[in-house]
């Protein structure tokens, strides 16, 4: 008789699975956000105006660039979904409705950025920097479709438990944008030099490459090439509206969770220019560390997407479990790399005693809201895959603008319940936050996967 797998066995598994399918994420990820890193230290090389401008111009391109990526994201769980079931014409009608609903949000987006001009002056920039911020982000209009049509291609590719095309991709990406920066930027093979607004055009036509290659990579694929054609490629309103209606939802809870730490850093400028270096040190590598769970929440999501979509709401069930625990484990080599060598990750960053001093101190406190953070982040995950996206922006912007920042401003800026803490303050308001955003969505999510297996038929949650 065969004996029944021990849970973990299952776990070992499952763990492995998941782990497979994320760490391609994860490189993507790094090779995406290595492209700003790149254009930043580049165009400083230039002039102090030319490195502002691409500050403001990142100022107003992140946070409608956040919400492009993350209606976008909706995509990936309906893929799943569709995928578990075998049902191929469902996955055809997603993407090509996903296409018609993300050209429409890029013409907002270029419409949006066609304004800079008239936006940075009504904020009162200083007049040399406007001129080459503007057009910056004019650059980065140009490629507004080609980085659309590259998200949506990726969704798609990930929905179908395809994650290592994009993320040999957005490698390509990266290794290319450092010389075409290079040619635009100073000007070379009779290009004039373009200064900072090259990085924006650099942008712009790396990411169209990037979508050639994704889009001549599904096309030549002997499966893909099946799936997706565009004989039948009208928009449907009501199609588009019901991935609106699941992928604005991440797109506010990204954009508005991202949000926060800037408005932090401008908080903690109030206090004085060290301790906004020790902050910018903490909140830097904070973010990179991010990239581990936040990409294996969407394999979390392709993971549960497919077991709903075979109708296997007990496999769905292990699977949120397993990604959770994953997670929660990963974040334990942050943790443990943050407390043992905080020293040798500030000499990265500066070797200033003053500043080093306080960022160690910060660093304490960005260990304490790692294993937080992946737990919230998982579970947000997990619900992608149950399609239940609205409910945990809520969750996520009362943890974070409802607790997180009234907190870390009383703390760290009054004398209302201690004496004013500085920075140390803000931590301790992001830790509560956080714990608390975990707490509240590991409910959510016990709820969520309670709900369907109670059903009959099982169903996909949808609020």
């Amino acid at each position: 008789m065969q004996n029944t797998p021990t849970y973990f066995t299952r776990f070992y598994k499952e763990s492995g699975a998941l782990l497979h399918l994320s760490i391609p994420i994860i490189l993507m990820q790094l090779a995406t956000q290595s492209m700003g890193f790149v254009d930043t230290t580049m165009a400083g090389q230039v002039s102090a105006e030319d490195l502002a401008a691409i500050a403001l111009g990142t100022s107003l391109w992140l946070p409608v660039s956040l919400i492009l990526r993350g209606i976008i994201m909706a995509l990936t769980p309906v893929v799943a979904y569709h995928r578990g079931a075998q049902k191929t014409d469902k996955i055809r009608a997603a993407v090509i409705q996903m296409l018609w609903l993300s050209f429409f949000v890029s013409v907002c987006l270029i419409v949006y950025l066609a304004s800079g001009e008239f936006i940075l002056t009504s904020l009162g920039v200083a007049n040399e920097i406007i001129p080459i911020a503007s057009d910056y982000v004019v650059a980065l209009a140009f490629g507004v479709p080609g980085i659309a049509l590259f998200y949506t291609l990726n969704g798609f590719c990930e929905g179908m438990n395809n994650t290592r095309a994009p993320m040999i991709i957005s490698v390509i990406g990266l290794l290319v944008n450092i010389p075409v920066n290079y040619i635009l930027i100073y000007g070379e093979f009779g290009i004039p030099a373009l200064g900072a607004v090259g990085c924006g055009w650099a942008t712009s036509l790396v990411y169209w490459m990037m979508s050639g290659l994704l889009f001549g990579y599904i096309k030549g694929h002997h499966h893909y090439k099946k799936v997706i054609h565009f004989k039948q490629a009208k928009p449907s309103f009501s199609q588009i509206m019901q991935l609106l209606k699941l992928g604005m939802p991440i797109g506010l809870n990204i954009a508005i969770c991202g949000s926060i730490f800037a408005v932090i850093a401008l908080l903690i400028g109030r206090i004085g220019a060290e301790n906004v270096a020790a902050a910018q040190i903490a909140l830097n590598i904070s973010s990179m560390t991010y990239m581990i769970p936040m990409s294996l929440s969407f394999g979390i999501t392709i993971r549960v997407g497919h077991a709903l979509g075979e109708q296997k709401q007990s496999l769905a069930s292990e699977r949120s479990k397993v990604g959770v625990i994953t997670a929660a484990l990963m974040s334990l080599i942050s943790i443990a790399g943050f407390l043992l060598f905080p020293d040798w990750i500030i000499r990265l960053y500066t070797t200033d005693p003053a500043v080093s001093a306080t960022a160690a101190t910060l660093l304490v406190f960005t260990a304490m809201y790692q294993f937080s953070d992946a737990l919230q982040t998982s579970a947000n995950g997990a619900l992608r895959g149950y399609k239940d996206t609205k409910v945990p922006m809520i969750l996520a912007v009362l943890a974070y603008w409802g607790l997180a920042l009234p907190l870390g401003m009383i703390l760290g800026l009054t004398d209302y319940i201690v004496p004013a803490m500085g920075e140390q303050g803000f931590w301790i308001g992001i830790v509560t936050g956080l714990s608390t955003a975990a707490i509240a969505m590991l409910i959510r999510l016990a709820s969520i996967v309670k709900r369907n297996q109670d059903m009959s038929p099982p169903a996909v949650a949808t609020s």
